[in-house]
């Protein structure tokens, strides 16, 4: 049986059907039983986005005035940054949450569900009045894509809700802070805080934001998706631009740009001396691993180059490596929804660098919670948990690692 509520926005008034998700996993016993054997330091913060979103797969995407039915319907959370916690959450660590939600059914709805993975919401504002923020999504079966249509939640976060002890509290004992740019002026107080204890500090650069620019500045470390490289940088090619991000963010370690089934590119900064003499040029070298990254293999690998100076003309030299990573090859017959996919390879990063996983092993199991969370409809439902065995290859030493190249 439905329940229903009413979900009043500025000029309209919305009624529409919320439930929990029958597929909606609550804590892993197993994966609890294994927290014992992970890294001491595990709190992670995040501020950002959390959402209700209400899925419809289709069989194709509906023209203009169709009528059409959908072939199956959830509703579960959603939003960056709960996406991303959720995620970090079912692999072991202990989330922390900073964010805005309603008083009304989505808003209890949402955090019902990211208590029940494991993300602590205790620094959640819930706000007695407005309306907590939901997103439509048409997942087309046919082209295997979605389409979003956000409602932001109503009224926004605000760094006066919340008080410096709140902030403390939530900080203390944190190994790494992480920002999806949606509640930037909350975001950038929380940035100050940690850059004064020494936190790292991880941004999520998904495209032009108010206030990312900012917050760039404060990053330990950037994970961004296909285009904002270039759009950022207005370089020639996504290897350039990566090298004149680091150029620009001097605080930046590693900076990584999710490619969809195409993989996924990594440089990191070094402070080791270059192999040889020689300046290489960042294409270059890119073309080189990406010729020497396995094409027939299923599963996620990385290829590597070793500490070289890198050099992009008109945009300046930096002494690092470059990593470029695969992404598993999904049958078309399990490919059900992409939703989230780079939450999920977000939030495997935030594990990776809690426990200090190389770059060579960060990139194929990011890449494999990410092709997982892509087998079941919705940014939630696939996200695995630490005890998963799919995950166990990119956790141990021994993990699939193609090559070391000049």
């Amino acid at each position: 049986m439905l329940t229903y509520f009413t979900n009043s926005v500025p000029n309209t008034s919305l009624r529409i059907p919320y439930f929990l998700s029958p597929q909606v996993p609550t804590s892993n016993p197993r994966a609890k039983m294994m927290s014992s054997s992970l890294p001491e330091n595990r709190i992670v913060l995040g501020c950002g986005g959390v959402v209700v979103d209400l899925l419809a797969a289709v069989a194709s995407y509906p023209k203009p005035d169709d009528k059409i039915r959908s072939t199956s319907f959830q509703v579960q959370g959603g939003g960056n940054a709960g996406n991303a916690l959720t995620c970090a959450a079912r692999l072991g660590l202990h989330p922390r949450l900073i964010s805005k939600v309603a008083d009304d059914a989505q808003g209890r709805g949402i955090l019902e569900e990211l208590e029940a993975d494991g993300v602590d919401t205790s620094f959640v504002v819930v706000s007695p009045e407005g309306n907590s923020p939901f997103t439509y999504i048409i997942v087309d079966n046919e082209t295997k894509t979605r389409t979003c249509i956000h409602t932001p939640g109503y009224p926004p976060l605000v760094p006066e809700e919340l008080s410096q002890s709140r902030l403390e509290s939530a900080i203390d004992g944190a190994g790494l802070v992480y920002f999806d740019v949606r509640l930037h002026e909350t975001a950038i107080v929380i940035a100050k805080e940690a850059t004064r204890r020494n936190i790292p500090i991880l941004v999520d650069a998904e495209k032009k934001r108010d206030g990312l620019d900012e917050l760039l500045s404060f990053a330990t470390y950037v994970v961004c998706t296909a285009k904002f490289p270039q759009v950022w940088t207005e370089a020639s090619s996504v290897p350039t631009a990566l090298l004149s991000m680091l150029l620009r963010l001097p605080k930046v370690k590693f900076v990584i740009v999710t490619l969809g089934e195409d993989g996924c590119i990594m440089l990191e900064r070094s402070h080791n001396k270059a192999s040889n003499s020689e300046e290489m040029c960042i294409d270059e070298v890119f073309e080189s691993l990406k010729r020497k990254a396995p094409s027939d293999d299923s599963k996620p690998s990385c290829v590597s180059s070793s500490v070289v100076t890198l050099k992009a003309d008109g945009i300046g030299t930096l002494c690092g490596r470059l990593h470029v990573g695969t992404a598993e090859k999904i049958p078309p017959s399990e490919l059900v929804d992409t939703t989230g996919a780079g939450d999920a390879f977000i939030g495997a990063v935030l594990y990776a660098s809690c426990v200090k996983l190389p770059p060579e092993r960060m990139l194929p199991f990011a890449s494999q919670v990410a092709a997982c969370s892509c087998r079941a409809l919705g940014a939630r439902s696939g996200l695995p948990h630490h005890s998963d065995t799919r995950l166990a290859p990119f956790l141990h030493e021994g993990s699939e690692i193609a090559g070391l190249v000049p």
